[in-house]
């Protein structure tokens, strides 16, 4: 069957859905709809346990994945345009280094990113969502999780990934890519890198940055370091490196401090006694 007569298709989870049996509406939209305050003591608490399973499914999947960055970018690049050929490049650069690929799993960017890693000999990964028009997981994907909730799926992005690498995008790119820094700036997670790929795109929102949040006291001169520029996939990847390596050598040098300390005890109680 051709793309162009395949029947609609939604995921939900682990469930496939075509033609008549696609509902109007997705779990998500259901989830946050404030209309239906009548059924949130009837049905959220059942919410909740679906919600759980997703948490449940994405940590047992992704639990044993190799050293792993996340992949970010427009659903809507087309496969001659120059992002695609960035993220191939990307995706395959990341492989050679020994990292795994995650992406949303779906077309563009995505499937780009997961082509150069399954094509340079790495892990390509995929983790989809339900979405209200049509979308499933791109062919390279190798290991693919179909989510109900954004939230769930956010999870596992930033939890598996040693960072990120932000290719041009929309909405949910944006959305991906201020979480990453959120979370960093606040030390919600371990600060890993966030590489922002094409420059000449992101220019005119890092110039905002820096002219108007800046200036204005919104953000600190730290917070602009979260951030690394690049049109070079080698580079991308060289920053990374950096960074995991620089990692590791604060934690042996934290379970070095902890361990003379914990000696030190040792001895003034022997000492003491």
């Amino acid at each position: 069957m051709t793309n162009a007569s395949r029947r609609p298709e939604r995921h939900k989870g682990p469930v496939t859905l075509r033609g008549d049996a696609i509902p109007p509406s997705t779990a998500d939209e259901r989830l946050l709809d404030s209309r239906t305050r009548d059924e949130w003591k009837t049905k959220d608490a059942w919410r909740a346990l679906r919600i759980l399973s997703e948490f449940v499914e994405g940590f047992e999947e992704l639990s044993d994945l190799p050293p792993a960055v996340s992949v970010f970018g427009s659903a809507r690049s087309k496969p001659d345009s120059p992002e695609w050929e960035l993220a191939e490049r990307v995706g395959a650069a990341l492989a050679r280094a020994g990292y795994g690929v995650i992406t949303g799993g779906g077309p563009g960017v995505m499937e780009a990113a997961n082509k150069g890693a399954a094509q340079a000999g790495g892990l390509s990964v995929g983790l989809g969502i339900e979405l209200p028009f049509e979308q499933r997981l791109n062919d390279w994907v190798q290991i693919g999780i179909d989510f109900r909730y954004f939230f769930a799926r956010k999870t596992m992005f930033v939890k598996y990934a040693s960072g990120f690498v932000v290719l041009p995008g929309g909405f949910g790119t944006m959305d991906e890519l201020f979480e990453a820094l959120t979370l960093v700036q606040t030390k919600k997670v371990t600060r890993f890198p966030v590489v922002l790929m094409g420059s000449a795109y992101w220019s005119g929102l890092l110039e905002w940055i820096r002219g108007t949040m800046l200036i204005d006291g919104k953000v600190g001169p730290a917070d602009l370091d979260l951030i690394f520029v690049t049109d070079e996939p080698d580079e991308a990847v060289r920053h990374i490196l950096e960074a995991d390596a620089g990692l590791s050598q604060a934690r042996e040098a934290k379970a070095a401090a902890q361990a003379a300390a914990a000696s030190a005890a040792a001895d003034r109680a022997a000492e003491a006694s």
